[in-house]
């Protein structure tokens, strides 16, 4: 008997131990996006006390197209749990395993910079590409790699969160004006403000010395009447993008620049930093938990995931 096509086969989240509650979000993402038989599956776990961990499934997934829902915002410590559940899913029956990691670590070593270094990003994809089927994230660190596909052999797909940014934006913030805190922000700062329909402005450095570079707003004097709104992909200890709201507030006298991160790494302090800035309203997508996190990006997650061809 041959199988049941695979939109017709029931979809399973596995929650990697910790990101249950953005398993439970995912699932219910998936049913918005047009899936009909979608459960989060249970997985019971604990440490031994010699720390190995223990794993174990608490619903059937025989049959099933399985994403395991991976918010990694540690990786090392879970790297071992994807691959155990990955394989326990298989050998119970699940018909694929996909990875749906909304943040996807591992990605900046993109270079051997240094003789003897590892290009990690390269490493990790290998690992992840021998035990799942195919890969789901939002907004990756592609900076020297053109694509997912330059180092992950299965189906990565790349899901921008222009869209979901615009449109909070569009909503939270009368007259903005979006505002990058480097060059390499450039292109998908403009991305994001041509949905909304303003401008877009990117911090300027001029080196005039080793120890003196001069930060700038270019053209900010041309929008002294909108409200500017600094973007970033990563906010991890938060020094640049406190920098670049000190320029905003220098460019703009007396305001206090919203700030939003796709992805709320923010280290200890880092929140505090930017609030002593002078930051205003502080935001970020829910690709990590955080307390920041007011813009949903993972309705486009599951439309990926469906949409990815995993058998």
């Amino acid at each position: 008997m041959s199988a049941a096509p695979a939109a017709l086969r029931p979809l399973r989240v596995l929650p990697l131990p910790g990101s249950e509650a953005g398993a439970a979000d995912f699932a219910q993402a998936l049913r918005a996006a047009g899936a009909d038989d979608v459960a989060v599956v249970g997985v019971e776990h604990r440490r031994f006390p010699d720390g190995e961990r223990y794993l174990r499934l608490q619903d059937g997934v025989a049959g099933a197209r399985v994403w395991l829902f991976a918010q990694l915002r540690d990786p090392d410590p879970q790297a071992l749990s994807l691959w155990f559940l990955a394989d326990v899913a298989r050998e119970l029956g699940a018909t694929s395993v996909g990875l749906a990691a909304p943040y996807l670590p591992y990605m900046r070593q993109d270079i051997r910079f240094r003789d003897g270094e590892a290009v990690t990003s390269r490493s990790f994809a290998a690992f992840v590409s021998a035990r799942f089927d195919a890969l789901v994230t939002v907004d990756p660190h592609l900076h020297r790699h053109p694509a997912l596909s330059a180092v992950y052999t299965i189906p990565a797909t790349a899901v921008p969160s222009a869209p979901a940014l615009a449109r909070w934006i569009a909503a939270e913030v009368a007259d903005p004006v979006l505002v990058g805190p480097d060059s390499e922000s450039a292109q998908w700062v403009r991305d994001v403000a041509a949905r909304i329909g303003c401008p877009a402005l990117v911090l300027a450095k001029t080196r005039h010395g080793d120890r003196d570079v001069q930060v700038s707003v270019p053209e900010a004097a041309a929008h002294g009447h909108r409200r500017p709104v600094l973007l970033d992909d990563i906010v991890s200890s938060a020094h640049t993008m406190a920098q670049a709201v000190r320029q905003v507030r220098a460019a703009w006298p007396g305001a206090r620049p919203t700030c939003i991160g796709v992805h709320a790494l923010f280290e200890p302090g880092a929140l505090e930093l930017l609030r002593a800035a002078g930051a205003g309203r502080v935001a970020s997508t829910n690709t990590l938990p955080h307390e920041t996190n007011a813009v949903d990006v993972l309705g486009e997650l599951a439309q990926a995931a469906l949409g990815s061809g995993s058998p």
